[in-house]
């Protein structure tokens, strides 16, 4: 008989879900420091990065209170597209310029730029997106997993190889093939993704 420390991810979800809170502090110390980890390394500031990191959990676990929880089972990937997602938030909110004083040499209004983008430039990077997503669609499974671990949550491969419970190799080829299909794809519909 397995010990509760043992248990699937899957099946700690299952079990906090009908009311086990034990269930959800053994998911967070199995994860804790990978998640923690993923959090700083895109921050560099402990305090914000503890932040994020109880502000992760807060919304798993208001996730997982509602009931609209379907990750089939992918729960640490899952977890790391919230915390990617809640970092971004954070770049968002605090979009700050640097404190300058007007000097001789120094000038505000040589500083100033608009860097936002254009509704044109805005619309094509939309497209691009659209047709990326529309791409990732006709991808095996697999192959898709992959590429999005990868891509879109930023995993190293032998992450996504304990996740996937595959060989490295497995998860690099895998990944090549994935490449390789996209390629295919883009050619034969002659897609351009550039903006």
């Amino acid at each position: 008989m397995a010990t509760v420390n043992q248990l699937p991810d899957a099946l700690l979800v299952k079990n906090y879900i009908a009311g086990d809170e034990q269930s959800l502090a053994i998911l967070i110390e199995r994860h804790q420091s990978k998640i923690y980890g993923f959090i700083y390394s895109k921050i560099a500031d402990r305090d914000i990065t503890d932040d994020v990191f109880q502000d992760t959990f807060i919304k798993v676990i208001k996730t997982l209170k509602s009931n609209s929880y379907n990750e089939e089972g992918k729960f640490l990937p899952w977890v790391m597209r919230i915390a990617h997602n809640l970092v971004v938030d954070h770049f968002r909110r605090n979009k700050k310029m640097p404190m300058q004083r007007e000097t001789e040499e120094y000038s505000i209004f040589s500083y100033m730029s608009d860097n936002s983008m254009n509704v044109e430039g805005r619309m094509i990077t939309d497209q691009v997106e659209s047709d990326l997503q529309r791409l990732l669609e006709e991808l095996p499974a697999d192959q898709k997993e992959v590429l999005v671990m990868r891509m879109y949550q930023d995993m190293s491969f032998k992450e996504i190889a304990d996740l996937t419970g595959v060989s490295i190799n497995t998860a690099l080829g895998r990944m090549r093939y994935a490449l390789m299909n996209l390629r295919k794809v883009i050619e034969k519909n002659q897609i351009i993704l550039t903006n």
